[in-house]
C-alpha cells in the first residue's frame, strides 16, 4: 500500500534496471479499438496480455536513459522510495508544423493503477513541454479501451499528423496529441 506518493524528475544515474524491480508493468486486456475500413474507430474483442520481459526493461532503460541524454525529461513518482510510475518526453521536436514534443512513455505499477498517479504524471509532462515552448505533446497511445478512456479523459485527441515512426513501430496503437495552449 502507498500512502504518500513523491513525484520527481529521475535522474541519469539512477537509470539503472534495478529501479524497475517491484515495477509491475502487466496489463490484461479485453477490449481494444482498432481503425476500421472507412478511417474510423471500432471497440474490439482483442483479449491478450501485455508485459514487459527483462530484455524489455532493459531497452526501456536505454531509452530512458537516451532520452536524458537528448535534453528530454523522465518524471518518477515513488511510494516509499519504490518507483512506481514514470513518464518521459524527449527534448527534440517530432518533424512536425510548430513544435510538437513526444511523450514516449506513461505507465503506473499495475497495483497502483487507477489512484491519479498516471494523471499527475502526464500534467508533469505537459507543464515541461510548454516550458521548453512546444505547442502540442504527441504519443503513440496503447489502443486498449482503459487507456484511450484514460487520455481521451485528459483532452486528448486524434494526430492531426500521425508520426510515420510511430505508426510503423505499433500499428496497432492510436496516434494522438494534446494542446498545450
Amino acid at each position: 500500500m502507498c500512502d504518500a506518493v513523491v513525484y520527481r524528475p529521475v535522474t541519469l544515474a539512477e537509470l539503472e534496471p534495478a529501479l524497475f524491480r517491484q515495477f509491475v508493468r502487466r496489463q490484461v486486456v479485453t477490449l481494444c479499438w482498432r481503425r476500421s475500413a472507412d478511417g474510423g474507430w471500432t471497440l474490439r474483442d482483442d483479449p491478450f496480455v501485455d508485459d514487459w520481459s527483462p530484455q524489455d526493461y532493459d531497452t526501456l532503460v536505454r531509452c530512458l536513459r537516451a532520452t536524458l541524454q537528448q535534453g528530454g525529461a523522465v518524471f518518477g513518482a515513488f511510494c516509499s522510495g519504490v518507483l512506481k510510475g514514470f513518464a518521459s518526453v524527449e527534448g527534440p521536436p517530432l518533424p512536425q508544423p510548430g513544435k510538437v514534443l513526444d511523450l514516449t512513455s506513461l505507465h503506473v505499477s499495475q497495483e497502483l493503477r487507477g489512484r491519479g498517479i498516471g494523471r499527475t504524471l502526464f500534467l508533469q509532462a505537459a507543464d515541461w513541454a510548454r516550458a521548453q515552448g512546444a505547442g502540442k505533446l504527441y504519443l503513440s497511445g496503447h489502443s486498449a479501451a482503459e487507456t484511450q478512456r484514460f487520455y481521451r479523459g485528459l483532452g486528448c485527441v486524434d494526430a492531426q499528423n500521425p508520426d510515420p515512426h510511430h505508426t510503423a513501430q505499433e500499428p496497432y496503437d492510436c496516434q494522438l496529441e494534446y494542446l498545450l495552449h
